[in-house]
């Protein structure tokens, strides 16, 4: 379609010719402004995004969804809460997922996530998402057993079939006006050893620690293989996926709203006009009320 949203341009988004390299995203930006003035732009950055909200939301034709993925201690949790920090509640959802329940797997791998999609007119964010289908579980392929499949899986062809459905998925959304807007928050495996030192060092980080954490470190070689694939096949035009460097948090954070300022910058939204009847009747009572003393 002529008119489906299309990938603002940045040195970090993954090519959508399916030839996305990970080892060849960095995970340390370069050529950016002092801390001081990062916060700044963030701040101003956080202000825009609040204003087309507004916008988006009286308009009421388009819809976003932000999904986040990454490794452990990446900051996904933090990124979200800067970057939307300004933008009424109202017109945001937060949707975090974790291990299926009992429910969820009497369905398909998407049909949690398709629940929580975001209305039009509003920002939807996905903390993890469908993706985890393709990451952890191609990981640790044993998870397959506990998903009440109705075959078999065949471990040489799922995750391209499921792939592939993501895929569908999201192109289906954006005909429909939802813009996807992926974000791979790239840290370093050497910047994920320091945080994790430090919540185990700070107390009052302990609680997001989980030893679990350090046993998923020890598969760092096979997410990032899931992750190239995933990336490779699902970055399109329409549903793009951006490569974030996530060793330096304030810059990490900026880069993204960033993005998602300009993605709304691209969007065609205007408050809605009144009605001619209505804004006779409006002029009348604006000027009852001015007469009111």
């Amino acid at each position: 379609m002529s008119n489906m949203f299309s990938a603002v341009d940045s040195k970090y988004l993954a090519p959508v010719d399916g030839s996305f390299e990970i080892a060849s995203m960095p995970t340390t930006a370069t050529d950016m402004p002092k801390k001081s003035e990062l916060k700044a732009l963030l701040e101003t950055a956080v202000e825009d995004i609040a204003e087309r909200q507004r916008m988006l939301y009286a308009h009421n034709r388009f819809s976003v969804l932000l999904v986040f993925q990454a490794m452990d201690a990446a900051g996904k949790d933090s990124t979200i809460r800067k970057v939307l920090s300004g933008v009424n509640p109202a017109g945001c959802q937060v949707s975090s997922f974790k291990r299926p329940s009992s429910t969820e797997l009497d369905h398909d791998f998407l049909w949690r996530t398709t629940c929580k999609l975001p209305e039009r007119g509003r920002i939807g964010v996905f903390n993890r998402s469908y993706y985890e289908e393709v990451l952890v579980v191609r990981v640790h392929p044993g998870i397959l057993d506990a998903q009440q499949l109705p075959y078999a899986p065949d471990l040489d062809t799922v995750w391209a079939e499921r792939l592939g459905a993501i895929a569908d998925h999201e192109h289906h959304l954006a005909r429909s006006g939802t813009v996807v807007l992926k974000f791979f928050l790239n840290v370093s495996r050497d910047a994920q050893r320091e945080r994790f030192i430090d919540r185990l060092e700070t107390p009052r980080k302990r609680w997001k620690f989980e030893p679990n954490d350090i046993r998923e470190r020890g598969h760092w070689e096979a997410y990032m293989h899931a992750y190239e694939q995933a990336i490779r096949a699902t970055s399109k035009p329409w549903a793009p996926w951006y490569s974030i460097p996530a060793d330096d948090k304030p810059t990490m954070r900026y880069l993204v709203a960033d993005i998602v300022r300009r993605t709304l910058d691209t969007l065609p939204l205007a408050y809605p006009d009144v009605d001619p009847d209505d804004q006779s009747l409006f002029d009348s009572l604006l000027a009852d009320l001015k007469r009111d003393s």
